[in-house]
């Protein structure tokens, strides 16, 4: 249920942060217009970086499908895997839903994700990419250190006569 309510939380945020930088800045207009920070509206035909620029629907497709991944690893499969079933990764894994949908609807809505976030050399992005790039690694890192653990016990097991 957390999970959900994580992804909820962020859909809500990036729709409503999107929504509010449409209406009140022209695209590619700057505050402030230098600086480390800035807010800028730019339309993102494409993926990450700028890549795939123009490929607004292959990318609903791959969206879809890792939403239907997810969500099938989160009601069947998780259960299968205990160390995979912790609060960490429920939070993780909702960051990841709720920014997929983030962009899929402005995709489906608009062909293009609204992206307003500057900082520094990083091309624009929005909440809902900073909600999947922070669950990624959230669940990496808990992937590692489940991995870690798993070994541990094994390696403790295999020493004991």
């Amino acid at each position: 249920m957390g999970l959900f309510l994580v992804a909820l939380a962020i859909v809500v945020a990036d729709q409503f942060s999107k929504a509010w930088i449409s209406a009140n800045l022209l695209i590619g207009q700057l505050i402030p217009e230098t600086g480390f920070f800035r807010i800028t509206l730019v339309h993102n035909s494409g993926a990450a970086f700028g890549l795939f620029y123009g490929y607004s629907f292959p990318l609903s497709i791959v969206a879809i499908i890792g939403i239907v991944v997810l969500l099938f690893y989160v009601l069947f499969l998780q259960r299968r895997f205990p160390a995979l079933d912790r609060k960490r990764n429920n939070l993780a894994l909702g960051l990841i839903l709720g920014g997929i949908i983030g962009n899929l609807i402005d995709r489906l809505r608009q062909g293009y994700v609204t992206d307003f976030i500057s900082v520094g050399i990083w091309p624009p992005f929005n909440v809902a990419d900073s909600a999947v790039v922070v669950g990624t690694i959230i669940f990496a890192y808990s992937l590692y250190f489940a991995g870690r653990a798993s070994a541990k016990k094994e390696s403790e097991a295999n020493r004991q006569p």
